[in-house]
């Protein structure tokens, strides 16, 4: 059994050894990462991260505040394929949208520190809660001891989460990236054997931008993130064994966001 280990990113990108960790879990508040698709309600409709309108029926909107949201439309842990057709659809199959939801997290025009504008948005949504089934505000809760913080995650992670996010207390709303937001995952570790290459676009243009790989179970798909641009010039050879890494499965049980780690001289390197 291959082992699991704790990464933990600042939204920036920067990985934190948990050894290392230094910061007062106490000072934040938790909630599950979602794997759905986010979403901002501008007092009128629903947009995506880059402005472009989603067509979700009226009715799904119709008790919405005037008041902006961020949030994720979700399903239920391991249904982001189905989401992805759902949501991206232009004519909105609305037999499919009663089992989607708009989670909540945050209030993007509030000034006040994040722990407030989580206790206005429970407030605003509780209130239009009897005119509205699929509008929810992300459960956020305070942990104190690194221990119970890990074991919430392995629970997370074992029934097909994505992970933990932790947002500070005092954090106020920034659109982009925050270093007072921390990404808290498991990834996991396996191999596989490379059997072809699938040339790069723009800047690897006449370099490996993907190999293709098979797993121990037969499983084949492509692994395009986590080489250095030496790497791609000179990618691992067919029949190499490689390390990635990545983040659960999909529904067709091939890994999530499949990355390269390094190549395995040896076995136990």
């Amino acid at each position: 059994m291959k082992a699991k280990s704790l990464d933990i990113q600042k939204i920036t990108g920067n990985n934190i050894d948990t050894t290392s960790l230094d910061f007062a879990i106490s000072e934040y508040l938790i909630s599950e990462k979602l794997d759905g698709i986010r979403a901002y309600w501008n007092g009128n409709e629903l947009i995506t991260r880059s402005g472009n309108k989603i067509h979700a029926p009226d009715w799904f909107t119709a008790h919405f505040p005037t008041t902006s949201l961020d949030g994720e439309l979700w399903i239920e842990r391991g249904k982001f394929q189905l989401l992805t057709q759902i949501v991206m659809d232009k004519t909105p199959d609305e037999d499919a949208w009663l089992s989607v939801k708009y989670m909540v997290f945050d209030l993007p025009l509030s000034p006040l520190p994040f722990e407030q504008r989580y206790q206005d948005l429970q407030q605003l949504i509780s209130a239009i809660s009897t005119q509205n089934d699929y509008l929810f505000a992300i459960e956020q809760k305070s942990v104190d001891d690194l221990t119970i913080l890990t074991q919430w995650l392995d629970i997370v992670v074992n029934n097909h989460g994505e992970g933990l996010m932790l947002q500070h207390r005092g954090n106020q709303y920034v659109a982009g990236r925050t270093n007072q937001l921390l990404k808290l995952k498991q990834h996991q570790d396996a191999e596989a054997i490379v059997i072809g290459y699938e040339e790069g676009n723009g800047k690897y243009q006449g370099q490996m931008g993907a190999v293709w790989v098979k797993t121990a179970s037969n499983e084949t798909f492509k692994i395009g993130s986590g080489f250095t641009d030496q790497q791609r010039k000179s990618p691992p050879a067919i029949g190499t064994t490689i390390q990635y890494r990545f983040n659960g499965y999909t529904e067709r049980g091939i890994p999530r966001f499949a990355r390269f780690n390094r190549v395995r001289l040896s076995p136990d390197s």
